[in-house]
């Protein structure tokens, strides 16, 4: 009898349906067209970086690829960076990481060090539209990035699209700067995969200097007055091309790369801006090959494999043979002696040589613990001579080192608590031939080879309490070698140092991070405290008399901050962002090596801002006048966008020297810094096309920088974007 029932409400079912599908009733249709929206919740691949064990910055670039037009200006809007710079595009800059800063911190695109491109590559001419998002470490650097790394890591992911494109940009801003940008991708149909990119940036960088220091023959003496910078330019070429395939059997990604950097840069000051310079420049220009290869299931089964080789022609020429000595109103006497330093006329040459061998392996032990085994080796030449200086000795040094790294991730309680356990091994070889200036740079005590081996390590751990609420904690004792640049200078503006000693650090992290949602409104939360302990930190010094850098050991600096961030979205439309930051740096060192007493005991680390804030708002406005749908009622699918931005950043003034020296009164100052910017960006036919216009410090502030120089007042950049897919 139950199966009688059974089978007959069967039929009836089944006669109910066929009956609507033959005579659909129009109540029933209007029922099915207004069917509420669906919001499904996701998360973006910077979001789950943000939520991992470590402590890390996540930039989606792809959100606002067409209003920014420089990679360090997006940057430095984040959580505990700082980017500080020596002027206008193209100038030299140092980005801080919770107080490291330098060469503390390293930059890698897709994983490889940056340095492949060519020393002419920095953040600051790296094409925009190349990039998917940016990775920030603090602190405490994963193994897979294979490099001895203290304070930090920037990562450059790149785009990894399917299906062809093209992307082309041109902007043109304030003080004669002009950018363009063209990349894309075409595939063959055996699978072939070509992706070429060009980026040019020029600018004269011509803006008003205020307060500089010039002669009034009047009144014979010097006067505080307004002068344009007049030998600044900066010229960029980067080329880039990528050939390969992917998902073979025998590969999923092989790629063979070619890339060409060219810099031409004037130089207008040292590292003090009343030292003018009316004629030295830097050149360079790099090639680079390399060979980048990725494949799972790597000789056995559940081992991938991620491998790389490149090598780098880099040359750079420095020319420092004008007889004369000028000032800022472009006039000149002449001179004897070369511009920068006062000494004998050169035009150094340095070619250094990079090679890159890179390995990383991941072997799953199961689908929740994984092991982790990389090796990186990078050897650095440094060959100079000299065509103008006859007393210059040429020399060729080497600079070379090993990275081990072994790590142990595992997964837990279905993914809401992650652990990482590792473990790096540090192997430094110099060889150092250069002899000139041994009583600055320490070369005669140092000649010859030496090889040295340092051990570090740590963990990550985050577990999540609740949907909400998660927490984090992550240590590693880590080495950082020095750099070819700290130890043999560049030839211009940088001293060699070679007795220099590798930097020591013990980082800790702690954190916790969270998101609160309800309907269309979403707000993240994260806030972190952090401690650094460095013994033989690294830190650059300038000569009063001649404005030139060397880097010395500073020998224990002890760095603790704390700092938060807020992001706030409603409905994709409306973000806003605010952080703060406060990072207390200061000398340790109680007695001097001779058992004296030290005078900067305890005195903040010069030259370093320590307490900082950020603020943006982003608000797309052009969904309010979208034309409704007429069967719906509703706005129509958004084609279009208006996103009207503004950013604000306050930085308090800190000291350029050590706070113990001279008095209060007459102690150098970074002023504070307060900053305004708004952008305007609209885009059409789903982004194909967008244009923007973006201006930089809105209210014309008078602000300087690192090693208290002028940068630029207001300026504005206008920008057009072809997308094509």
């Amino acid at each position: 009898m139950r199966r009688l029932l059974t089978a007959f409400a069967v039929c009836l079912l089944c006669v109910a349906v066929s009956g609507q599908t033959r005579q659909p009733r129009r109540s029933a249709l209007r029922d099915s067209v207004a069917l509420n929206d669906v919001t499904v919740m996701g998360k973006s691949k910077t979001q789950k970086l943000r939520e991992g064990a470590l402590s890390v910055n996540a930039i989606d670039v792809r959100s606002v690829v067409s209003s920014v037009h420089s990679l360090s200006s997006l940057i430095d809007r984040t959580t505990g960076v700082k980017i500080r710079e020596e002027g206008g595009v193209g100038s030299d800059f140092e980005l801080s990481i919770n107080g490291m800063s330098g060469s503390s911190v390293r930059y890698f695109m897709d994983g490889v060090p940056l340095d492949t491109k060519g020393s002419g590559v920095t953040l600051a001419n790296l094409p925009v539209s190349m990039v998917d998002h940016v990775e920030i470490y603090k602190g405490v650097v994963p193994t897979w990035l294979s490099s001895d790394v203290l304070g930090g890591a920037v990562n450059i992911v790149t785009h990894r699209r399917k299906s062809d494109y093209l992307d082309v940009s041109y902007g043109i801003g304030s003080f004669n700067t002009h950018q363009g940008d063209v990349s894309g991708q075409y595939v063959f149909k055996n699978g072939l995969t070509v992706r070429p990119s060009l980026a040019v940036s020029y600018s004269k960088n011509n803006y008003k200097m205020k307060a500089v220091e010039v002669w009034d023959e009047e009144a014979g003496r010097y006067q505080l007055q307004e002068r344009r910078r007049f030998h600044d330019d900066y010229l960029s070429l980067l080329g880039q091309l990528e050939a390969g395939v992917s998902d073979k059997w025998w590969a999923d990604d092989c790629y063979v790369t070619l890339s060409y950097n060219k810099v031409d840069k004037d130089i207008q000051t040292n590292q003090v801006q009343n030292h003018v310079i009316g004629m030295a420049d830097r050149q360079s220009h790099s090639w680079s090959v390399g060979l980048r290869y990725k494949k799972t299931d790597f000789l056995i089964k559940k081992l991938s494999a991620n491998l790389s080789l490149s090598h780098t022609w880099d040359h750079a020429v420095a020319t420092d043979t004008a007889h004369r000595k000028y000032d800022w109103n472009g006039n000149w006497i002449k001179s004897a002696r070369n511009e920068l330093n006062g000494r004998a006329f050169t035009q150094r040459h340095t070619k250094r040589p990079l090679t890159l061998l890179r390995a990383d392996l991941n072997y799953s032990l199961s689908d929740h613990h994984l092991l982790n085994l990389s090796y990186a080796l990078n050897r650095t030449g440094n060959d100079r001579w000299d065509e103008v200086d006859d007393s210059f000795v040429p020399a060729n040094d080497v600079f070379a080192k090993h990275v081990f790294g072994l790590a142990y991730n595992q997964s837990l309680l279905s993914g809401r608590m992650y652990n990482t356990f590792f473990v790096k091994d540090y192997v430094n070889y110099l060889r150092i031939e250069q002899t000139d200036l041994y009583f600055l740079t320490g070369s005669k005590t140092m000649a010859g080879s030496s090889t040295k081996n340092s051990i570090g390590g740590g963990l990550a751990m985050r577990l999540e309490l609740m949907p909400s609420l998660a927490v984090k904690a992550s240590y590693e004792h880590s080495v950082r070698l020095p750099l070819a640049r700290e130890l043999l200078g560049n030839g211009t503006t940088i001293y060699a140092n070679t007795t220099l000693k590798p930097e020591e650090s013990n980082n800790l992290n702690v954190g916790l991070f969270g998101t609160l949602r309800s309907g269309q409104h979403s707000l993240y939360y994260e806030a972190n405290g952090f401690l650094r302990y460095v013994d033989n930190y690294i830190q650059p010094t300038i000569s009063d008399d001649e404005g030139y850098l060397q880097y010395v050991n500073q020998p224990a600096v002890h760095i603790k901050g704390v700092e938060g961030e807020v992001r706030y979205d409603w409905r994709r439309r409306l973000q806003l962002t605010a952080n703060v930051s406060w990072q207390d740096a200061r000398d340790r060192q109680r007695y001097k090596s001779d058992g004296k007493p030290s005078v900067t005991f305890d005195n903040h680390v010069p030259n370093r801002p320590w307490l900082f804030a950020t603020a943006e708002v982003r608000y797309d406005l052009l969904p309010l006048v979208n034309h409704p749908s007429p069967i719906t009622h509703h706005p129509s699918p958004n084609t279009r966008h208006l996103w009207l931005g503004a950013d604000y950043q306050w930085v308090h003034w800190f000291y350029l020297s050590w706070e113990a020296y001279g008095l209060p009164e007459t102690k150098a100052r970074i002023p504070e810094k307060n900053l305004v910017g708004a952008n305007v960006t609209y885009s059409w036919h789903d982004s194909r096309y967008s244009v923007s216009v973006d201006c930089q410090n809105l209210l014309n502030q008078t602000v300087y920088d690192n090693y208290k120089l002028q940068k630029p007042g207001r300026s504005v950049f206008f920008k057009f974007r072809l997308l094509l897919n």
